[in-house]
């Protein structure tokens, strides 16, 4: 079986990729991060009409007809560019709300006891329930007899605000709202595979996260110097760049191959590694920038506390961990 990436794939990969850098360069990003870190309703658009959010539509509802494995490398390419806002929810609601294929609506996520991100920028909200019986089990289920709560719609974000209030958020490019009051009416929707998938595609952006600190890191051991030679030739410098190669690597193959059978325990594990990839790398990255990894002028502690938040989220590891117990039973 070949698990080499298509022409075409490649060709989408490299069309985000070439997208995001002219629309969220570093320099673009800085300037959010200085000016406020809202949704940016016009990158948002432009997503939109780039078929980013309609990616796994049907073509004869107006979207792309590209499957899981695309929309995989499309969150991929967004990990690289910490590109803020809730843009899986938004994805995964592509079909069900008015706007959210075009990037004219914002749909956050609302998981049970989780914060919700950028509730202040979303129109409506995808609410997470007991989620399917491998990858989706945990947040948002109950004990007893019987499934938990469906996945379902709110929306009418504006009402969730006023019953909700803010909370301190560890990525500066993901401010937080904590919901106190009731959230229904709430309108069930089919399927019951969003937070598998939802985790999957959280898994692919931190796969990114972590082959971009890779890259930050051995382009800063090549470049700094220390007793007249570049860091990188030192071997404690290496073995740290080689580590956060390899992590990157097993998440990739882990994440892609779960983009292909789509299934739960596999969805898991991936999230697992990718997750752990993330958090190291970006520690690691941070170690061979020295103290200067440590500034606010440095991007490395953007991309760890981001990859922190990542990975409580859509699946924790607790969770994760029960399914591949569960499966081997």
């Amino acid at each position: 079986m070949d698990f080499q990436l298509s022409d075409d794939q490649r060709a989408l990969r490299t069309g985000i990729r070439d997208l995001l850098a002219g629309r969220f360069s570093r320099d673009r990003m800085r300037a959010a991060l200085d000016g406020g870190t809202g949704v940016d309703r016009a990158l948002w658009r432009e997503l939109g009409e780039a078929g980013f959010f309609a990616l796994r539509l049907p073509e004869k509802a107006g979207g792309v007809g590209l499957g899981l494995p695309e929309s995989v490398l499309l969150f991929e390419e967004v990990g690289r560019s910490l590109l803020p806002g809730p843009l899986i929810a938004t994805h995964l609601a592509a079909g069900a709300v008015k706007g959210a294929a075009q990037g004219e609506a914002v749909i956050a996520v609302l998981d049970a006891g989780q914060p919700v991100g950028h509730l202040g920028d979303a129109d409506g909200l995808l609410v997470l329930g007991a989620g399917d019986a491998g990858a989706g089990a945990g947040s948002g289920s109950r004990s007893g007899d019987g499934p938990g709560p469906a996945d379902g719609i709110v929306r009418d974000a504006v009402r969730i605000r006023e019953a909700a209030e803010p909370v301190r958020s560890l990525d500066p490019f993901t401010p937080l709202w904590r919901v106190t009051g009731r959230v229904g009416p709430v309108e069930p929707l089919p399927g019951g595979a969003l937070r598998a998938e939802g985790a999957l595609l959280a898994a692919a952006e931190q796969l990114g996260s972590a082959a971009r600190t890779t890259e930050m890191a051995v382009q800063h051991a090549g470049e700094r110097e220390q007793f007249g030679s570049p860091i990188g030739s030192f071997q404690a410098v290496k073995h740290l760049c080689a580590g956060m190669l390899v992590r990157t690597e097993l998440a990739r193959g882990a994440v892609y191959a779960a983009a292909v059978t789509a299934d739960p325990v596999e969805i898991a594990g991936a999230k697992l590694l990718a997750d752990d990839a993330a958090v190291r790398n970006a520690r690691d990255c941070l170690q061979v920038h020295g103290g200067m990894g440590f500034t606010w002028e440095a991007d490395v502690h953007l991309h760890l506390k981001r990859a922190w938040l990542r990975s409580v989220r859509w699946l924790t590891a607790a969770t994760a961990e029960e399914a591949l117990a569960a499966d081997l039973c």
